[in-house]
Parts: C-alpha cells; structure tokens; sequence
C-alpha cells in the first residue's frame, strides 16, 4: 500500500530530530535565519514530540568558529549572536547621561556610526590604564566616544575632537556641557587631517598619550603617520571599523573605502614603530602602542 506523505508539521518535526544543520543554522545571526528561527520559536509542537526538541527549537549554544589551518590547534572561538551581544550589553557600565546621547543618537539617520557601549568602556578603560592627560579623536560624530574619554580624564586633562559635521557638533557640545566636561575638551571643526598638521606646527607633537580614530577610511594611513608624531613613546593610537562588517576578509568585495582598509591593516602589521593587537569587538579596533620615536 502506498505511504501518504507527511503533514507539513510532522515533516519539520522529523527534520529536527534528523537534520542537525537546521540546528546549526537557527543560531545564525542574519536577519533571514533570525525571522526563521522566530517561526520556528513560534509552532506549536504535537503533544508526542519530545520536550528536548522543543527546547532545541528555542534555545541554541552560541557557535564557534575554528581557524582553517589546523596548526592552530582548533583553538574555538565564540561567534557573537544577537542573544550572545544582549547579554555582552547587559554587562557594560553605561553612565545615564551616556545612555541618554546614545538613545537620541538612534533616532538620526546614520545612527550606526556611533561606537557601541562596549568599545566606549574599552576606550575609557584605556585611557584610566595609561592615566592619559592629553587624548585626540578623530571623528566625533555626536560625541559618544569622546564623551566616554572625557568623564574618565583628571580635571586638567585635554581632549582634542577632530570633527567636520557642525551639526553632530551642536549635539556633543550639548552633552558636554550637561555632563560637566566641556572644559576638557578642544573641539576642532575643519578637516581633522589640517587639525593634526596644526598641532604638529604648533610644537605639540610627542604630547599626547591616546588617540582615537573613527573617521573616513581611506584616509587612515594618513591620519595614523601624523597622529605618530603627536603621541608619545608608549602612548596608544586605536582604530575603529578595521573589520569593516567581514568585508576586509572577502575576496570578493574590492570597493575602494575596503581596498584601503586591507591595505591599511597590512601596513600596520609590518609596521616596527609600534606593537599592535587587532580586537574582534564592535566592527573591529585594532590598538596601536608606539614603541620608538619616528
């Protein structure tokens, strides 16, 4: 006699139970496996399924990615999912009035720009280890990051913010000024390249302790050779977007703000004049430490 095919509900339980792929592929984190994985959240399973499918079907371990080259020694690495993030956020320690730029930030176009709260602890955290006085950014925005610099800099402290958008401008002043920093902090509106050739000219070079940049792209080899005249020996310089959203690593994409990027993070790991750590955090930072005066 011949066999009925399956309902379509008895078929996706089948698969559950035989086809560990799917598994792998709700942990995934596009915006295509996220909407499956909610639907999938969503049906509601035949009394006789067993409970640990259910529970598959809505909770997943993060997965791991490994290195091709074996010499590594299969060292796995987590690979950060929206669940994983959430939770990642829930551990930062965000002041209100940084959370309160944040959220305003959301509501403007281009709100992605912004650093995250996690990078904006880590640039903090940097700044207290080097008990910096004097900092550079490249690239304010409206002012997340360096705000983030300024509440951790001692009172005499001088923070230099390179920014060309006089309305993202308005915005950090605003917040400067209702956290209290506005003192520590030189806002220079122009191109941020003529800002530092300034500060060289003007005798400040080998003055600053930390720099920050997060500007445009293809103009980060240039920005980095000035900004290693003005930081001193074991001083930081730190570089956002090196990742640049995976697409550094694909062969594939050669459009000219990537192109720049890879051979910019090329030229950093031959550089001798500093020590250099690529971070896998926010699209990517790599820090900078000068290790000899140029």
């Amino acid at each position: 006699m011949a066999t009925r095919p399956l309902p379509p509900l008895l078929r996706l339980r089948s698969s559950l139970l035989s086809a560990t792929p799917l598994l792998a592929l709700l942990s995934l984190s596009s915006p295509r496996c996220r909407t499956t994985k909610r639907r999938l959240a969503s049906l509601h399973f035949l009394p006789s399924a067993p409970r640990t499918v259910r529970s598959l079907a809505t909770v997943t371990a993060p997965p791991v990615v490994v290195a091709e080259d074996d010499n590594y020694g299969r060292k796995q690495v987590v690979s950060v999912t929206p669940q994983l993030y959430d939770y990642i956020l829930s551990n930062v320690r965000e002041p209100p009035i940084l959370r309160e730029l944040r959220e305003e930030t959301a509501t403007m176009p281009g709100s992605q720009m912004q650093v995250s709260p996690d990078q904006a602890q880590l640039l903090a955290m940097l700044v207290q280890i080097l008990a910096a006085q004097r900092c550079i950014e490249v690239g304010v925005y409206t002012g997340y990051s360096s705000l983030a610099i300024a509440l951790v800099l001692p009172e005499s402290g001088r923070l230099v913010a390179c920014e060309r958008d006089v309305k993202c401008l308005e915005i950090a002043k605003k917040y400067y000024e209702r956290a209290g920093v506005s003192h520590k902090v030189d806002i220079k509106h122009g191109l941020a390249v003529e800002s530092l050739r300034s500060l060289i000219q003007n005798g400040e070079s080998c003055s600053f302790d930390f720099a920050f940049v997060d500007a445009e792209k293809r103009m980060y080899s240039e920005y980095f050779e000035l900004l290693l005249q003005l930081v001193r020996i074991g001083g930081l310089i730190v570089i956002d977007n090196v990742l640049w959203h995976g697409k550094v690593a694909d062969p594939q994409v050669n459009d000219s703000k990537t192109i720049s990027l890879r051979n910019f993070n090329k030229k950093i790991l031959e550089d001798k004049r500093i020590s250099t750590s690529m971070v896998p955090i926010g699209d990517g930072m790599t820090i900078c430490q000068k290790k000899a005066d140029i």
